[in-house]
């Protein structure tokens, strides 16, 4: 699985020459339902961002989906500011509002990834699965391939969170984002860590593992 490999800064934004014009495309284009194909130019982070979403029943597939569009959306530039989903008035806002969002970005692919490794994992190594031991033991390790991941992008959120509660931007909150906002003060906190979740999860596959490799002819 493809990991996203943090560049040291964050993309810079290429501003239109003529903004109101550029305005009133951009408007135009999100707001139409769909070409003949379906679809419309997708370009940057915000427009990857709302390709990303949660399903009722949730399939291997459908998180595959969101990964990837996830992925997509920390690889692309910034949109205009005119078009962020926070309001930004001045440049420390909109500073403050890019190490949000890359956080954000980072948690969503964290949650995408428990949800793939969930769905491999095996809580149990009951007897009678002995004779399917090493398709069990194979998606344990697709499991823990998964958890994994997710423990490499929790690194990332937690450095974009440090970023954006820096003591410049204290007296700024982006309300619009307020449940940003709050995922970098409950990581702060230490209220939402990943890593100790994680951890755990990778502590009871490793036990699971031991007891199907246990397993023998005489098992069941």
């Amino acid at each position: 699985m493809e990991c996203f490999a943090e560049s040291a800064d964050i993309q810079k934004v290429k501003y239109p020459v003529n903004l109101r014009l550029s305005a009133v495309f951009m408007v135009l284009l999100l707001s139409l339902p769909a070409l003949s194909g379906g679809a419309y130019y997708v370009q940057y982070k915000e427009q990857y961002y709302k390709l990303y979403h949660l399903h009722y029943i949730q399939y291997p597939d459908d998180t595959m989906e969101n990964i990837y569009w996830l992925e997509k959306a920390l690889k692309a530039d910034f949109a205009n500011p005119l078009y962020a989903l926070a309001l930004i008035e001045d440049k420390t806002q909109w500073e403050k509002y890019r190490y949000l969002f890359m956080m954000h970005i980072n948690l969503k692919l964290i949650e995408q990834y428990l949800y793939l490794g969930n769905k491999w994992n095996k809580r149990n190594a009951y007897f009678y699965n002995a004779p399917w031991k090493e398709q069990n033991l194979e998606s344990l390790k697709t499991a823990e391939t998964c958890y994994k991941t997710a423990l490499y992008y929790w690194k990332d959120a937690k450095e974009w969170a440090d970023k954006a509660l820096d003591k410049r931007f204290r007296f700024i909150n982006l309300e619009r984002v307020q449940n940003w906002e709050d995922e970098a003060g409950r990581i702060a906190d230490g209220t939402l860590n990943y890593e100790k979740i994680i951890g755990r999860e990778l502590d009871l596959l490793e036990k699971v593992r031991q007891k199907f490799q246990a397993m023998d002819e005489n098992t069941y």
